[in-house]
């Protein structure tokens, strides 16, 4: 045997049994388990790397450039302003105002800052430390119901992504925050979350939600109020101040409490600010002024430019209103109605919410979105009635009536004509003070509806405008919607016609019973009053709105001449060719009728009526000018004539006397049908021209004597007393010297050298045979 196979190590068997070409195996020294462990994680890091890049890669492929946000303009409301530049109405689907990092006060920044992010001008987008405590939260409750976005977080997610709890999302939400942290500064950061946070009711953004809950900009808000909102955005619903109040309450401390731990409040300021009350101030809905004029003018811009525009673009719209004109004109007409339905006494018929079987609790009318203000005109609810004392419900507000409120029901004792359940209409009186109970008058609501159009007459500019007695109950425009016969309101286009074929005010004409013959039969009209007068002027007989001379002087021009004239003033509704038009038999509306007597008292010239002035982008540029379409009615002669006969129906003798009281230079005319169905005014001064109507919808009677002279007249007053309060020296054109009045006219002799005048011209020439048939009779035009 070889002495090489009999070695062995003194040290052991390791290498016993070695055979020859055997590799040698022996322990790893410490080199090679140090590099073996670094391997390993080296390995584990790159599987880590790569799985986070794989991530990074797959939730981030989809999600937005940061680009995109310096690009962001959030949905923004459109406003429309009055010829003063007031705010008065506004389109949106988001209610929004934005406005900049300066406009949000400190309360507020920390407020919001304090409750939502405390380490929020210090982090880089992600506060790992609440991300991963939320993480292990929702691990070990096996739920994702634990928050721990920051500001920035929640502003990615709001405006990029969607609300879905997943781990993606998050993913998603974290990558985008880092982004726009290295993008933006703090205070822009801030500030695009301040303008786009939801707070409920459709608000978006501090700005509007200060506005919306406590009437206030923003930079005026109090501590308590600024913690109210800024506890919002966690859960608008669920802390809302309107149907959360309490939770709203104890949110709200909840905010003070954090403010006051993170040193930016004294314990003093905290302790008042718990106490106070929650202060809401809701703003009133937005468009309750002027609803019929902020239809219109929707309508139009969306002809233009399309409901996505209008309603997200954040346009500014200069409209023609002026706002204290419509105040003026909304008041006129709810206070004419109430004097008409005064006129007709109690009527009763009353709906009763618990007949229909519903509860008193239960119960909400639609004018209750609105607060009750004094001068309102409002429907409440009945809750209990004794003798002498009705108590009511507004939305959460009550009121009492006492026996003054109801005397002119011609009832005393209000357990006779009132019980609980009955919606009755009130009128809110000023109150001493209005926390308490509201005080109210009974008023009464039968059906009957009113419309009012002021126009400017230089411009063709609508002021105000009045489409009926409650938008919230009926939308329906009945200013320039609704066709309705005219009455007497048309007969200036009779007596203008006349004039273009020579006549004058001092001629006369015979008052007297006649019948006409026409294709239809015998037409036989007759005087208001079933009273004739004899031998008159064409102003007498104009002022005192006298039939049978209107009707003469329609066969005399001929009543297809009459339609070409008042075609001529814009009247563009169907007018049958028959005698009966010449006392207003034809339907139109009060917007032909305003439109049309511009013409008179500027020179025969008429705008057409419109509602826009301009129309810009958020940015002031603008993008639409509304140009004025100009047509001569008449010529300035028969302008002039005409604007003499209207002005005399005001004088003394006139169907509209008492307006004489307003000691101004005005003009117009009275209109009534047939039965008291419909009751006009239409009349102007130098500068405006206004119409007001009354009636129903059901075309039923106003009641006996409902003439326009006393239904419709003094709502026309009303509004005419505050059009013309600042201009008291203006005057019609061409009125240098003193105009004849209709008394005046009266009374001279016939042989006085001003009651002379160029004998009448003969009838003209037509072909009766093309007549179409005449209906009946209007008699109650006046």
């Amino acid at each position: 045997m070889s002495s090489r196979g009999q070695v062995q190590s003194s040290g052991g068997g390791a290498f016993r049994g070695a055979r020859p070409g055997e590799r040698f195996s022996g322990p790893p020294g410490p080199l090679k388990v140090a590099g073996s462990l670094a391997f390993a994680i080296l390995l584990l890091l790159a599987v880590v790397a790569g799985s986070l890049t794989g991530l990074m890669l797959v939730y981030s492929v989809n999600l937005p450039q940061i680009a995109d946000l310096e690009r962001y303009r959030p949905e923004t409301t459109t406003e429309l302003l009055d010829v003063h530049g007031r705010v008065f109405g506004s389109f949106a689907l988001q209610r929004r105002v934005e406005v900049n990092y300066e406009d949000f006060p400190p309360v507020l920044r920390h407020a919001v800052i304090s409750i939502e992010d405390k380490n929020f001008e210090s982090h880089w987008g992600v506060n790992l430390v609440r991300v991963l405590g939320a993480a292990y939260h929702d691990l070990v409750s096996n739920s994702r119901n634990q928050g721990a976005s920051t500001l920035t977080m929640q502003l990615a997610r709001n405006l990029f992504l969607s609300s879905e709890r997943t781990f993606g999302r998050k993913l998603q939400e974290v990558f985008l925050s880092i982004q726009i942290e290295r993008s933006f500064t703090k205070q822009q950061i801030f500030t695009l979350y301040a303008n786009q946070i939801y707070l409920g009711q459709g608000v978006y953004g501090f700005e509007a939600g200060s506005e919306y809950y406590f009437s206030k900009r923003a930079r005026d808000l109090t501590l308590p109020e600024a913690a109210l909102l800024a506890g919002l955005p966690k859960a608008p619903v669920g802390y809302s101040p309107i149907s959360n109040p309490t939770r709203a309450f104890r949110r709200r401390n909840t905010v003070i409490n954090a403010m006051l731990e993170d040193g930016v409040i004294t314990a003093a300021e905290a302790n008042a600010a718990k106490t106070a009350p929650l202060g809401l101030h809701i703003e009133p809905p937005p468009n309750s002024v002027a609803p019929w004029f902020v239809e219109a003018v929707r309508r139009d811009l969306e002809r233009q430019f399309g409901s996505e525009q209008v309603h997200e673009a954040g346009l500014r719209v200069y409209t023609t209103l002026d706002l204290d004109l419509q105040r003026a004109a909304d008041a006129a007409v709810l206070d004419g109605l109430a004097a008409y339905e005064r006129h007709r006494k109690w009527q009763g018929h009353l709906l009763n919410v618990i007949d229909a079987g519903a509860s008193l609790d239960e119960f909400h009318h639609p004018d209750w979105v609105e607060a009750p203000i004094p001068g309102a005109y409002m429907h409440a609810l009945v809750t209990s009635v004794l003798p002498f004392q009705v108590n009511v419900r507004l939305g959460q507000r009550q009121a009492i009536l006492g026996p003054d409120d109801f005397a002119w029901t011609g009832q005393r004792d209000a357990q006779k004509f009132l019980k609980p359940g009955d919606i009755v209409y009130v009128r809110i009186q000023p109150s001493a003070d209005s926390n308490l109970l509201l005080h109210a008058t009974l008023e009464q609501d039968s059906g009957a509806q009113g419309a009012l159009l002021a126009i400017d007459n230089a411009s063709g500019e609508v002021r105000a405008m009045v489409g009926g007695r409650d938008f919230e109950l009926s939308q329906f425009n009945r200013a320039t919607q609704a066709e309705r016969q005219a009455g007497s309101a048309f007969k200036p286009y009779v007596y203008a016609a006349a004039v273009e074929s020579g006549m004058g005010p001092q001629d006369r004409i015979l008052d007297a019973p006649v019948t006409f013959s026409t294709p239809s039969g015998p037409y036989t009209p007759r005087n208001f009053d079933n009273t004739y007068e004899g031998t008159v002027s064409l102003i007498h007989a104009f002022a005192d709105s006298r039939n049978i001379p209107a009707v003469k002087l329609a066969e005399r021009v001929g009543i297809r001449k009459v339609i070409e004239t008042a075609r001529g003033f814009g009247i563009v509704t169907d007018i049958p060719p028959v005698l009966g038009v010449a006392l207003g038999s034809a339907d139109v509306t009060l917007q032909e009728q305003v439109s049309a007597y511009t013409s008179f008292p500027n020179d025969g010239v008429r705008i057409a009526p419109h509602l826009i002035r301009k129309v810009t982008n958020s940015d002031g540029f603008t993008l639409s000018e509304v140009p004025s379409s100009v047509a001569e009615s008449t010529d300035v002669r028969t302008a002039r004539i005409m604007t003499q006969f209207l002005e005399s129906v005001l004088q003394p003798g006139g169907t509209a006397a008492a307006a004489g009281a307003l000691k101004h230079p005005l003009g117009g005319k009275t209109g009534t049908t047939s039965n008291y169905v419909d009751a006009w005014f239409i009349g102007f001064s130098p500068s405006i021209t206004c119409g007001t109507w009354v009636g129903y919808d059901d075309r039923q009677s106003l009641g006996d004597g409902e003439t326009g002279a006393l239904a419709a007249l003094p709502i026309w007053m009303d509004l005419m007393k505050v059009a013309i309060a600042d201009r008291p020296d203006e005057t019609f054109s061409g009125q240098a010297a003193p105009r004849l009045k209709m008394s005046q006219a009266a009374s001279l002799p016939s042989g006085s050298p001003q009651a002379e005048a160029p004998p009448m011209p003969p009838p003209a020439k037509r072909a009766p045979a093309k007549l179409a048939k005449d209906g009946p009779s209007p008699v109650a035009n006046r």
